[in-house]
């Protein structure tokens, strides 16, 4: 064979590669007719969704290790997402974890994250890059530190470029927590909250738990009731932003107003747990990471809130352990169905299950089961509080697991992200 039919055969396998992938995105989203109001909006969410969704990852990894409790012979699969809970995962020290993720552009940005971990010099490179995302400097620090050691495939993602033909890489020197759907979807919603002139950004000014209510109740809680975000609310589209399909706004929605239960969310969020703790409450109402002490940094002086792999206290032992990810554009059944019977620890699910017809569902624990070693944990989060797998996983696999219900409770309680219904805790018999 030639080099040119090499090059095509090449080309070839990575489009139905390609094909492959937007394959899996269908399935688990689409269950109705195209021509169907439904289907509709299905395809619309699949369109949206092949993009950067989200910069940071809005599940707790603390409250994920709490649960998980990895050692150093722990072999533990996870979905992606942005990437945070599993470069923090590594702060736990697991043998190995397998990183899968439909979205290629989660893929790109999980890379991204691990080889910087790897190559860049000092923590407060790695912080001025992934934890302030805004500086010009980020790019002659890929260029220098990151462009000739990343993979083909992240490297073709990061300098492609956007809708406005600007590279992908310049994100992080134009505030990657600003884009991306999530950031778009916090944007807009600061963007209608000043019409009403309120700024959520000066929740951040609170001291106390009791000022942060204050504020909760006074300027935040009223939005809720104006007409115009009851209306948008309403629409299925309107959450696209969060990731949220439409057969799971069916399921946060649970029939009745979707603004009552968003107000709810952010009651906890806002309410719950001191701005001193929550990073997710930054991000959502200060749009960025908490600023630290003049004239300090986040390695020395006195830092707010941050994910556990942008603590500088674990960033050498992130460096150490970063090879120890693989990360894979597939699906996590597709993943599971190559590994060895009982050779996993733990699953992290994140919120995916609350997408998936019966089917997939049952093929997802098939695969589970069969790889899960003794003990191993699985943890997921639903929209609804109440875990789904009763009455829709055959009984026949289900009964092979434990449901640690006031566990479950109890962490779902502890989690600062406060979007989630449930947090949800299975144990291998």
């Amino acid at each position: 064979m030639s080099a040119q039919e090499t090059k095509s055969s090449n080309d070839k396998t990575s489009i139905d590669v390609a094909r492959d992938r937007a394959e899996h995105l269908r399935k688990a989203v689409y269950q109705h007719k195209p021509t169907s109001r439904a289907g509709f909006s299905e395809r619309l969410f699949t369109w949206v969704f092949k993009g950067l969704v989200y910069p940071q990852i809005w599940e707790d990894p603390d409250i994920d290790m709490q649960a998980l409790d990895l050692n150093e012979n722990s072999r533990l699969i996870t979905i992606a997402s942005g990437g945070c809970n599993v470069l923090s995962y590594l702060t736990n020290n697991p043998k190995e974890i397998l990183a899968v993720d439909l979205n290629t552009a989660h893929i790109a940005l999980t890379r991204l994250k691990l080889k910087a971990a790897e190559a860049l010099p000092n923590y407060n490179t790695y912080y001025r890059f992934f934890g302030e995302a805004d500086e010009k400097a980020n790019l002659r620090t890929y260029k220098r530190f990151l462009q000739n050691e990343i993979d083909p495939a992240t490297k073709a993602y990061w300098e492609g470029r956007d809708f406005l033909f600007r590279k992908r890489i310049t994100l992080f020197s134009r505030d990657l927590y600003h884009h991306g759907l999530l950031g778009y979807f916090i944007g807009a919603a600061h963007f209608v909250a000043k019409i009403y002139g309120i700024n959520p950004a000066d929740i951040t000014k609170a001291k106390t738990l009791e000022e942060q209510r204050s504020y909760f109740e006074g300027s935040l809680a009223p939005l809720f009731d104006k007409r115009l975000i009851r209306w948008v609310t309403s629409k299925k589209s309107s959450l696209f932003g969060l990731g949220i399909p439409p057969a799971q706004y069916d399921a946060l929605a649970g029939g009745g107003d979707m603004s009552i239960v968003l107000k709810q969310r952010l009651e906890k969020l806002a309410c719950h747990f001191s701005l001193d703790e929550n990073y997710f409450a930054w991000q959502a109402f200060g749009r960025s990471y908490a600023p630290i002490d003049e004239g300090t940094s986040h390695s020395t002086g006195k830092a707010g809130p941050l994910p556990p792999y942008l603590q500088a206290q674990h960033f050498d032992e992130i460096k150490q352990r970063a090879n120890r990810v693989s990360v894979t554009n597939m699906s996590m059944t597709e993943k599971l169905k190559g590994q060895d019977n009982i050779s996993m620890d733990g699953y992290v699910l994140l919120d995916a299950q609350d997408w998936m017809t019966d089917q997939q569902l049952n093929e997802l624990w098939s695969e589970i089961t069969r790889t899960a070693r003794k003990g191993a944990k699985v943890i997921f989060r639903t929209a609804d509080e109440e875990t789904l797998l009763p009455g829709r996983v055959i009984d026949e696999t289900l009964n092979q697991w434990t449901y640690e219900e006031t566990r479950s409770l109890e962490l779902n309680k502890q989690d600062r992200s406060a979007i989630y219904g449930g947090f949800h805790l299975y144990v291998k018999n």
